[in-house]
C-alpha cells in the first residue's frame, strides 16, 4: 500500500528507507485519521524537535519550516509499513490532539507539551508529565537556560 494521502497540505518524501508524510496543521488530524482507516491503527512515538538554531534546514517544496516540529511514527502490522508524519508548528502555536484517534497517545501530548510547550488542541488532560506543576519553562526547548539544578531529597533536612 502507497501511504500517500489525497489531502490537500501533505507533501509526501522519503528519507532513508521510509516514508514521510509533511502535513500542515490544519491537515494532520483529518491525515492522521486517513491513515488509520488504511490500516496505520498503532502510534509508536508522537515527539517533537525543536529547531531554533536551524531555522534554514532543508524541506521539501511546498513546506513552510518552523521552529517546531512535531514527529509522529505510525505503524501498520497488516502491511508491515511504517510512516512518519512531520507538523511545522511555530512559537506559541498548537496542534490537533491525537487522542480521540490514538489513545495511546495521551502521555506523548503531555510529554511535548511539558518538554517543549507545544500545545495540543482537544487534549483531555494537558499537564505537566515530567516537571513540577509549578516548573517555570519547557526544559528541552534551545533557548531553556543551562544550569545546574540542585537535588532535592524529600523530607530531607537542608
Amino acid at each position: 500500500m502507497a501511504t500517500t494521502l489525497d489531502l490537500p497540505g501533505v507533501v509526501a518524501h522519503e528519507s532513508h528507507g521510509q516514508r514521510v508524510l509533511f502535513v500542515e496543521k490544519t491537515t494532520y488530524l483529518a491525515a492522521v485519521t486517513a491513515l488509520y482507516d488504511a490500516g496505520f491503527t498503532m502510534c509508536v512515538d508522537l515527539t517533537a524537535v525543536d529547531y531554533l538554531a536551524h531555522a534554514s534546514r532543508v524541506v521539501p517544496d511546498g513546506v513552510v519550516a518552523q521552529r517546531f516540529e512535531v514527529v509522529v511514527n505510525l505503524l501498520s502490522l497488516a502491511n508491515r509499513e511504517r510512516v512518519r508524519l512531520r507538523v511545522q508548528v511555530g512559537d506559541g502555536e498548537s496542534v490537533a490532539s491525537l487522542f480521540d484517534v490514538h489513545p495511546s497517545t495521551e502521555a506523548m501530548e503531555r510529554e511535548v507539551f511539558d518538554m517543549f510547550g507545544v500545545r495540543f488542541d482537544g487534549h483531555p488532560d494537558l499537564t505537566r508529565i515530567l516537571m513540577p506543576e509549578d516548573w517555570d519553562g519547557h526544559p528541552l526547548r534551545k533557548d531553556y537556560a543551562q544550569g545546574r539544578i540542585p537535588v532535592q531529597f524529600k523530607g530531607a533536612a537542608s
